[in-house]
């Protein structure tokens, strides 16, 4: 055991130093401070933030708007924890963003994308940017306005230049991707008309399941978050007209109603997913997957037949899509969260792939209608290209 992790600190390292010409990009915060009049603030009252580095060339009319993830905040006392680092004030974010991956710009590693105009919008409301509570109790000083963050942040990047774009991408990783599912079909009706627009979400399909106790820990905790937040106005109505408003977080309920192209980039195997949905702390108080949630390579036959049947469930979850034809999926079966956002897992020449297809190209080629692709990987351990995730024993789920 030692040995295979020292080796895999060395493939670390490796990787570190060989990225490092192709991760030098840093880009500085901008804040919107305009958006403090319309009570469009973090949950610690501060202004709503983002990085933008301008496109240049035949990419100066796209742009590119991701949506930073971070989990969410399902009560009061979780969200209070929050407003002391960065993912509840941006007071407390760095000055500085190292973009890289889909947001890199180099055309090497970054082929489709390089040159646009590219934003990563900070995540500060713990509710993937769908609350919206007018009062803030004055004992807690809690800002739940996420939903006018979304509003007012994309309302100053048009002035900065998105009202005459003429290619358009919405994606996010984890609570981001989820993000980008919401609000799509926002983000398509607050461009121009002739804009050709498209969503990505990465690792943001998380999936209505029973726990390994057969609780519903992530309905409720859905559930929990949505009454909070007071996000059932913001989520799409077409599904909360025929649905409690806390299933409409989840994405398989959500995601038939958009009329926006769709691509979805997830594992199978998701590790946020397995670690905080199939196995969360409530369901296995003794520990027993503590190993298995680490490295995929320690979960017993018994843990992997219950992980096998998460991912029949997950691909189940994604049949009602809708609009096939608009639909991009690219599912492997590593053990993995957020695809796009790293180097080497977005283009290398160790990349994941599906078809020989790595995740960048098979984005681009979907955004550019150069192709379709909608491939679902074989059930691990088939896949050889992964990248699977390994976790510091002292990391908390």
């Amino acid at each position: 055991m030692a040995v295979r992790r020292m080796q895999q600190w060395l493939k670390v390292l490796i990787c570190a130093l060989s990225c490092l010409k192709t991760e030098g990009l840093y880009v500085g915060i901008t804040y919107v401070a305009s958006a403090v009049q319309k009570g469009a603030v973090c949950l610690d009252g501060s202004p709503p933030a983002y990085h933008l580095d301008r496109g240049f060339g035949t990419g100066i009319n796209s742009w590119l708007v991701h949506m930073e993830g971070g989990g969410w905040c399902n009560n009061i006392t979780s969200c209070l924890s929050r407003k002391n680092n960065s993912l509840g004030s941006s007071f407390k974010m760095v000055k500085q963003l190292a973009f890289s991956g889909i947001l890199g710009n180099n055309r090497s590693f970054n082929p489709d994308f390089y040159n646009w105009n590219r934003v990563k919008i900070r995540y500060c409301d713990g509710a993937s940017f769908t609350g919206d509570v007018e009062a803030v109790n004055p004992a807690t000083m809690l800002h739940f306005r996420g939903a006018r963050i979304w509003l007012a942040v994309i309302e100053d990047l048009l002035t900065r230049g998105m009202r005459n774009a003429e290619n358009a991408i919405l994606s996010g990783c984890s609570a981001g991707g989820l993000t980008s599912i919401l609000h799509c079909d926002s983000f398509r009706a607050l461009l121009p008309m002739g804009t050709k627009v498209k969503c990505l979400s990465d690792a943001g399909y998380f999936v209505n399941v029973k726990d390994v106790s057969r609780a519903q820990y992530i309905q409720e905790y859905y559930k929990q978050i949505v009454e909070l937040h007071g996000s059932a106005k913001n989520l799409p109505a077409s599904c909360t007209s025929s649905m409690k408003p806390h299933l409409c977080f989840f994405p398989q309920y959500t995601a038939h109603w958009i009329q926006t192209p769709l691509f979805i980039l997830n594992a199978a195997y998701d590790s946020w997913q397995i670690k905080n949905i199939l196995a969360p702390i409530s369901a296995d108080p003794h520990g027993y997957w503590s190993d298995c949630k680490l490295d995929i390579i320690n979960c017993s036959p018994t843990q992997l037949k219950i992980m096998q049947e998460f991912r029949l469930e997950f691909l189940a979850a994604l049949t009602g899509l809708g609009r096939p034809q608009s639909r991009g999926l690219f599912i492997n079966s590593c053990y993995a969260h957020c695809q796009s956002e790293i180097q080497e897992t977005w283009l290398r020449s160790d990349s994941p792939v599906l078809n020989k297809t790595t995740i960048a190209n098979a984005v681009g080629d979907w955004f550019f209608d150069r192709s379709s692709f909608q491939v679902i990987d074989c059930p691990y351990p088939c896949d050889k290209t992964c990248h699977n995730r390994v976790f510091d024993p002292q990391e908390q789920p």
